[in-house]
């Protein structure tokens, strides 16, 4: 798995002008294919009357899963930039749709290029983005006294907590970096005194 990967802050339209053609470029997180075509599918839902609605999505965190298509552009001049632009930023878990409506002057291969490319960047730019990175799950187990103190300090050091719950003991879910483990069970044994207990699960992403 990746360590790290960046996808959109929130789903958003940027419009730019290239000889007299507007260029929307909408974007949109999106967890799976599914939900990458569903938003394609609404943006031309929106946009029925626009010249071409091109499209370009990647989906997981090693891009597994990457499409484009130019919608009736000559081929390769407007998904193939579009899909290219979201992986040299790194972007993943992503869709975006470039809605072009023609103002009478033709662009050429180069032009259509260039302007399908720099509508998906300065989208992104202006949509804003944000870095996930991969952690490791992790459950902390503790008596209902150093329950209190220990939810605390997590937070105070700006640790993950996931979720509390209450029982015989309290359980306490995390998230780790892989290089933190080891700090993390040494400063835990000795802020209980060695009574708690920590067990590793999978791995996940949240924001860094």
């Amino acid at each position: 798995m990746q360590d790290e990967y960046r996808t959109v802050a929130r789903a958003g339209t940027h419009e730019t002008e290239v000889n007299r053609s507007r260029f929307l470029c909408s974007l949109a997180p999106a967890a799976t294919e599914q939900e990458a075509q569903d938003f394609l599918a609404a943006v031309r839902r929106e946009h029925a009357d626009a010249t071409h609605n091109c499209w370009a999505y990647v989906i997981g965190a090693d891009a597994a899963t990457q499409r484009a298509g130019d919608d009736g552009e000559p081929g390769g001049t407007a998904g193939v930039p579009m899909l290219q632009m979201l992986l040299r930023r790194d972007m993943r878990y992503v869709v975006a749709v470039v809605t072009r409506y023609y103002g009478g002057v033709k662009l050429g291969a180069g032009g259509l290029i260039r302007a399908y490319g720099g509508a998906v960047g300065e989208a992104l730019d202006a949509v804003g983005t944000r870095t996930r990175r991969r952690f490791r799950l992790a459950t902390v187990t503790v008596d209902h006294q150093r329950a209190g103190k220990i939810q605390n300090d997590l937070r105070a050091t700006g640790r993950d907590v996931r979720d509390v719950r209450y029982g015989e003991a309290v359980t306490i879910g995390i998230g780790l970096p892989d290089a933190d483990v080891a700090a993390f069970c040494a400063w835990l044994a000795d802020a209980t005194a060695g009574t708690a207990t920590l067990e590793l699960g999978g791995e996940a992403y949240g924001d860094a």
